[in-house]
C-alpha cells in the first residue's frame, strides 16, 4: 500500500517528537546548563566564564553532527578543511582552530585532531565506488601513478621525508553505531561529563574556562611539512631536557600515573637497589704507559674484580670465560668483536706509547675484496665472525699462515649466542680452526670468552671450545644504578571503548608507543625491543605518524629503527655511530640488539611482549642503565598465555633459572659436513679424532675418499668449496631480492636493491598488491618471480597493512625409516615431506588473496592468482592412538588442543627444539564457528626449520627419551599450563590444553590410562578439526628398526 504525503510528514513529525522526548530523558544536563540555555535564550548577560561554556557546547554540538554524518559515508575523509566549512555553516559563524583544541583537551581519548601524512587518507580504488562519490568531494584514491614519487623519500631513513600533511579531525567513537540519533547522544553524554567534572574539580579562586583554555595550548597541532621551525609557546612540553638533565625514574612513574591513559597498566614493580663496585688486584700491575693510556681513553682508573680475575688467569696462560651481568665492563678484558671495541682498542693504542703502529682491522662480510689481502698481510688485531672463518679464512689457509702462526689470543663475544644449531656448528668451526694452528706450530693460543649470566658457563666453553683448563669468573665487581622493572599489562581490547579500538588506540603496540614517545618527551633515551621483524616496522610506522602528526618532527629525527640483518652496512654502521655518540632518543630493534654492540647510554628498555625465553628478558633488560644511573625495564605484556603467565606470576621473571646452553658435539650429521671442509684445509687421518671425536674413522672411511698413502679427502660431490654447502645459522641458503622500482622510468631513474629476505619469510610477506615494510616506510608489491626469486616494489605511504590469505591441501607423504622403541610399541616414521614455508609441513598451499586491514579493521579483501610453492623437508611424526581418540571424544576433549600441547611439550625437552618445527594450532581454525571440510590426521608433526637441517633425524634417533621426559616434565609440573606453551609459538598459544597432553604422552608410552578417573571437559568450541591418522605406506623395502 501507498502511503501519502502528509501521511509520511505525520509520522517523520513524531518521530522527530519521540527521538526529542528520549534524548531529554537519557541527557541529564547539570542544573547550570539548564539555566544556561535559559539565560542565553532571553539574552539576559550571563557570566563570562558561563558564556564561554554554553559557546563550546554549540560548538561541539555542530562537529559532533557533522561528523556523524561524515561517518556513515566510508568515501568521505574528515580533513578539517571540510568539516570546518560544514560545522560554520551550521554555527552561523567561523570556527576557530583554538576552539576546537579546546575539545581536544576537555575530551582527549574522543578528539583527534592531529596532522598525518596526506596519503593516508588515500582509500583503494576497488574499496570505493566511483559512482557513489558526491560531487566536488575530495578524491582520494590511490592511483597507480601517484606510486611514482618523484621525491627522495624512497632512499631516506625513516623520519627524515618531506611529505604533505593534513589536518585530520576525528571523534573516536565514528565506528560506534551505524545510527545516527545514538552516535550523537552517546557523544554529548561523553562531552557533559567531561564539562561536569571540569568544573566540579575547579577551584573558588579559578575559572574553568581559563584552565581549560591554558591545557588547549598544548593541543594546537603544528603542521609537520612546514619549513619553519617549531614555534616557541609558553608550553614547556616542547622543550625536551638533556639527558643530563632529565627527571628521575621516580618521578617519571609517578608522573606517568596521573596521566589520562593510564587505567592501572602497572601490574607489577620490583625496584633493585644500585650496587658498590668491587675493586680487583693484578698479580703483576699494567706499565705506566698502559695506565696512562686507559686512564686518558677510557677514563679508567681501577679495575674491577672480574676484568682483575680474567687478567689474571690470562697472564697464567689460561682460557677463561667470564660470565657477568650486561654492560660490567667485560669488553676491557680483551676489546673484540664490534665495531663499538674496534674503535675503543685503536683510541687505547694511539694513547699508548711505542703502540701506535699496531694496526687494527675489521674483516666481515662488508670488507671490500681489494682491502683484505692488505689486512692480512699487516693487520695485528682483527675483528671477525665465525662465517667469515668457516668460509673465508679456513678455506684460504695458506694465505693465513703467517696470521696464524703468531696468534696469541682469540676473544669470543656473547658465548651464550652459541647454542643449538648454530653453536653445534661453531664447535666444529673451532676445532678446525685448532688443527690448522697447531698444523703452523701454533699450540699457545689462550682462548677468552665473556658472556651475560648464563649457568654452567665453563662446562659451556668447554664442549664448545674442546678445551680442558678453563678458568671461570662468575663475580660481578661492576657497580649498577637503581634499576626498575615494570610489567605492564594493558587493557584487553574488549574492555577497551570500541571507538578507540576501531582506530587502533588500543593493544600492546599502541601502549609501548605511547610509552616510548612519554619517555623520549622527558628526556629519557630508550630502546624498543619487538620480537619479529614485522613488529618493529610497525612499531616504527606507528612512530612516524605519531610524531609527524604531533609535529615532532625534532625528535623524530632521534628515533631509528636498527635490524642487525640491514643490508646496508653503511646504514646499519651510521645508525651505530648515532646511537652510541648519544644523538639519539630512540631505537626500534629486534634482538639483533641483545648483542654486545654498544650503543651507549641507554636509560629505558620496552620489550613489547615476553621475549623467547627468561634468558633473552635479562638480556634484553640489561641494555638500560649501563652507565650506573637509575633505569627502567618495562615488559608490554601481549594477549598470549605465555605473557598472561608473566603477568599472574611476575615472581617467575626474576628467579626462574635459566636453562642450560646446548652444543651438540656429537652429531655425525654435522661432524660430517665439517670433515669435508676440514679435509679440503688439509688432508685429514686418522689421529685427528682428538679434535673431532670417536667418530671420525667411522665417517672418513664411509663418506669422505681415501688416497694410497692414506689421506683422506672431501667427496667429489662437494668440491671445489665444501664450505659454500654448509649453511651454519641453520637458514635456508635461497634469498628473495626486494627492488624499488618506485624511479624507473622517471629522469635519471634506476632500481634499487633495498634489501634481501629468507624464502620462509618472503612466502609471507611478498605477494602482488600486498603491503611490504621496510624501515617504517611502505612499499606496494607489484611484481614477484618465484623463479628468478625477485620482488620489485613501488614506494606508497599507505595507512593500512595487508595479510595473506591462504588454501590447505593435506600433504600424502611416505616414510622411508620406522621403528618401535623400547618405550613405546606405537610407530612413528621419519619422512620427507612435501609442503610449503607458509604455516606448517602438512600440504601444499595456495595464496589467494590478502585482507587490507586498518586498525582492527578489515577494509577489503583482494582476491590473487598465485602459483603453490613446494619444497621437500625432513621430519616426522607420532600417531595418536585410535583408542585414545575415542576415550577423548567421549569426555568431550578438543583434538587440537591436546596434540598442539602435547607438541610443546615435547619439543620443550629437545636440546635442539630451536631447529625443529611443529604444526601451530590456530584459534581462528580451531575454533571457528563453520566446519571446516578440511580434517587433519591426529598426528604430532615435527620437521626441520631449513630446507638443509638434519636436526629431525637427531630428534628421530632420541624421540623416544624426549616422550618419557615430556611426560615426566607435565605430570609433576604444578603450573597452570606454562610447561605445555612454546615462547615461538606462532600462534600464540592459544590452542591448548595440559590435561589432554598428558594423556596423548601416556598413550604413546604405553602407560596405563584411568578412564573413570579422566574429567570431562566443557571448555571447548568450535567443530572438530582433526580425524583419526590414516596408515601411511612406507617405501619400498623399509624395515621395523629393533629397539
Amino acid at each position: 500500500m501507498k502511503r501519502s504525503a502528509g501521511s509520511t510528514k505525520r509520522a517523520s513529525k513524531r518521530q522527530k517528537v519521540s527521538r526529542q522526548e528520549k534524548e531529554k530523558e537519557t541527557l541529564e544536563w547539570p542544573e547550570y546548563f539548564h539555566d544556561l540555555f535559559k539565560v542565553c535564550q532571553s539574552n539576559q548577560p550571563v557570566s563570562s566564564d558561563s558564556f564561554r561554556i554554553f559557546m563550546l557546547l554549540q560548538i561541539f554540538k555542530a562537529l559532533n553532527t557533522v561528523l556523524a554524518f561524515v561517518s556513515s559515508r566510508r568515501h568521505l575523509a574528515t580533513t578539517f578543511p571540510m568539516i570546518r566549512s560544514s560545522a560554520e555553516g551550521l554555527l552561523k559563524r567561523p570556527l576557530e582552530l583554538s576552539k576546537v583544541a579546546e575539545l581536544k583537551a576537555l575530551l582527549p581519548d574522543v578528539v583527534e585532531f592531529a596532522y598525518i601524512p596526506h596519503s593516508d587518507l588515500r582509500i583503494h580504488g576497488e574499496t570505493v565506488s566511483q559512482q557513489n562519490k558526491r560531487p566536488n568531494s575530495p578524491d582520494f584514491t590511490l592511483h597507480s601513478q601517484s606510486l611514482a614519487i618523484d621525491t627522495p623519500s624512497g632512499s631516506r631513513l625513516p623520519g627524515h621525508e618531506e611529505e604533505e600533511h593534513v589536518l585530520v579531525l576525528e571523534f573516536a567513537e565514528n565506528f560506534r553505531t551505524t545510527k545516527l540519533g545514538n552516535l550523537v547522544d552517546k557523544r554529548n553524554q561523553r562531552f557533559k561529563d567531561a564539562v561536569d567534572e571540569l568544573v566540579k574539580a575547579t577551584p573558588e579562586a579559578e575559572v574553568s574556562m581559563d584552565l581549560l583554555q591554558a591545557a588547549a595550548r598544548d593541543h594546537i597541532p603544528v603542521n609537520p611539512s612546514a619549513k619553519k621551525a617549531l614555534p616557541v609557546n609558553d608550553s614547556q612540553n616542547l622543550i625536551i631536557p638533556e639527558p643530563k638533565d632529565r627527571p628521575s625514574i621516580d618521578d617519571i612513574l609517578l608522573e606517568i600515573r596521573k596521566q589520562h591513559w593510564y587505567k592501572n597498566q602497572i601490574a607489577d614493580r620490583r625496584t633493585f637497589k644500585e650496587k658498590v663496585a668491587t675493586e680487583g688486584l693484578l698479580d703483576e700491575p699494567l706499565s705506566h704507559t698502559i695506565q696512562q693510556a686507559l686512564r686518558e681513553s677510557r677514563n679508567i682508573t681501577t679495575l674491577y674484580y672480574h676484568q682483575a680475575a680474567a687478567i689474571n688467569a690470562i697472564a697464567q696462560r689460561k682460557h677463561v670465560i667470564v660470565s657477568t651481568s650486561t654492560a660490567s665492563g667485560k669488553s676491557v678484558i680483551y676489546q673484540a668483536l664490534a665495531q663499538d671495541q674496534r674503535t675503543a682498542l685503536e683510541q687505547l693504542l694511539w694513547a699508548c706509547p711505542g703502540l701506535q703502529h699496531i694496526k687494527v682491522a675489521t674483516y666481515d662480510g662488508d670488507t671490500p675484496q681489494d682491502h683484505r689481502r692488505t689486512i692480512r698481510e699487516t693487520a695485528s688485531v682483527i675483528f671477525t665472525n665465525f662465517d667469515m672463518l668457516h668460509a673465508s679464512i679456513l678455506p684460504h689457509e695458506e694465505f693465513w699462515r703467517t696470521f696464524i702462526k703468531n696468534l696469541k689470543l682469540v676473544a669470543v663475544d656473547e658465548l651464550h649466542y652459541y647454542s643449538n644449531l648454530f653453536g653445534s656448528h661453531v664447535a666444529q668451526i673451532i676445532r678446525r680452526f685448532r688443527r690448522i694452528c697447531a698444523a703452523v706450530g701454533n699450540q699457545r693460543v689462550i682462548f677468552v670468552s665473556c658472556s651475560a649470566t648464563i649457568s654452567k658457563p665453563s662446562q659451556h666453553m668447554k664442549r664448545l671450545f674442546g678445551v680442558e683448563d678453563v678458568e671461570e669468573i662468575v663475580e660481578d665487581g661492576a657497580p649498577s644504578g637503581k634499576k626498575d622493572y615494570l610489567v605492564w599489562d594493558p587493557p584487553s581490547v574488549k574492555d577497551m571503548d570500541p571507538g578507540l579500538a576501531k582506530l587502533g588506540q588500543s593493544g600492546p603496540m599502541y601502549e609501548a608507543i605511547n610509552l616510548m614517545i612519554f619517555l623520549m618527551m622527558r628526556g629519557v633515551r630508550v630502546i624498543l625491543f619487538c620480537k619479529i621483524r614485522r613488529a618493529c616496522e610497525l612499531a616504527m610506522k606507528a612512530l612516524r605518524q605519531r610524531l609527524s602528526a604531533e609535529g615532532r618532527l625534532d625528535v623524530l629525527a632521534k628515533v631509528m629503527p636498527y635490524r642487525g640483518v640491514l643490508r646496508d652496512s653503511q646504514d646499519r654502521r651510521r645508525i651505530e655511530h648515532e646511537a652510541f655518540s648519544g644523538h639519539l632518543l630512540g631505537i626500534v630493534a629486534t634482538n639483533a640488539l641483545e648483542l654486545g654492540v654498544d650503543i651507549g647510554v641507554l636509560d629505558a628498555v620496552i620489550m613489547l611482549g615476553f621475549p623467547f625465553g627468561i634468558a633473552n628478558f635479562r638480556q634484553q633488560a640489561g641494555r638500560a642503565g649501563r652507565r650506573s644511573r637509575d633505569s627502567l625495564a618495562v615488559l608490554v605484556a601481549e594477549d598470549l598465555p605465555i605473557d598472561r603467565n608473566y603477568v599472574e606470576s611476575p615472581d617467575k621473571l626474576y628467579n626462574q633459572p635459566i636453562d642450560d646452553l646446548t652444543v651438540d658435539i656429537e652429531s655425525k650429521v654435522i661432524i660430517e659436513a665439517h670433515l669435508q671442509c676440514a679435509a679440503h684445509e688439509m688432508p685429514l687421518s686418522k689421529d685427528d679424532a682428538f679434535y673431532f671425536g670417536a667418530s671420525l674413522g667411522e665417517l672418513c672411511d664411509s663418506k669422505l675418499r681415501k688416497d694410497k698413502d692414506g689421506w683422506y679427502h672431501p667427496h667429489p660431490k662437494f668440491l671445489p668449496y665444501p664450505a659454500k654447502h654448509i649453511s651454519i645459522r641453520g637458514a635456508d641458503d635461497d634469498k628473495y631480492t626486494i627492488i624499488d622500482v618506485t624511479k624507473v622510468g622517471l629522469q635519471n631513474g634506476v632500481p634499487r636493491i633495498i634489501e634481501e629476505i629468507e624464502l620462509s619469510r618472503a612466502i609471507f610477506e611478498l605477494y602482488e598488491g600486498g603491503v611490504f615494510m621496510h624501515q617504517g616506510l611502505t612499499f606496494i608489491v607489484k611484481e614477484v618471480s618465484h623463479d628468478t626469486k625477485v620482488a620489485r616494489l613501488v614506494r606508497a605511504d599507505v595507512n593500512w597493512i595487508t595479510k595473506p590469505r591462504c588454501v590447505h591441501i593435506p600433504f600424502s607423504c611416505h616414510g622411508n625409516s620406522r621403528r618401535h622403541t623400547a618405550e613405546t610399541t606405537r610407530k612413528y616414521f621419519l619422512v620427507v615431506i612435501q609442503s610449503t614455508t607458509l604455516t606448517g609441513p602438512t600440504g601444499i598451499f595456495y595464496s589467494v588473496g590478502f585482507r587490507k586491514i586498518r586498525g582492527n579493521k578489515v577494509l577489503d579483501v583482494v582476491d590473487v592468482d598465485t602459483p603453490p610453492y613446494e619444497r621437500q623437508v625432513t621430519g616426522f611424526w607420532f600417531d595418536v592412538p585410535k583408542d585414545l581418540l575415542g576415550l577423548m571424544k567421549v569426555k568431550h576433549f578438543n583434538f587440537a588442543e591436546a596434540i598442539h600441547s602435547a607438541s610443546h611439550a615435547w619439543m620443550n625437552r629437545f636440546a635442539l627444539s630451536p631447529d625443529l618445527r611443529t604444526e601451530c594450532k590456530a584459534a581462528e581454525k580451531e575454533y571457528n564457528k563453520e566446519e571446516s571440510q578440511r580434517k587433519r590426521p591426529a598426528r604430532l608433526i615435527f620437521y626441520d626449520a631449513s630446507r638443509k637441517g638434519s636436526v629431525s633425524a637427531q630428534a628421530f634417533d632420541h624421540s623416544g627419551e624426549v616422550l618419557r621426559q615430556a611426560h615426566d616434565t607435565v605430570e609433576t609440573c604444578p603450573c597452570k599450563d606454562g610447561c605445555i606453551h612454546s615462547a615461538t609459538c606462532s600462534k600464540g598459544n592459544v590452542v591448548a590444553s595440559k590435561i589432554g597432553a598428558l594423556l596423548i604422552l601416556k598413550a604413546l608410552l604405553n602407560l596405563d590410562i584411568d578412564a573413570n578417573g579422566v574429567a570431562a571437559q566443557f571448555g571447548s568450541q568450535g567443530f572438530e578439526t582433526i580425524v583419526e591418522a590414516m596408515y601411511i605406506r612406507p617405501l619400498d623395502g623399509v624395515q621395523v628398526e629393533p629397539a
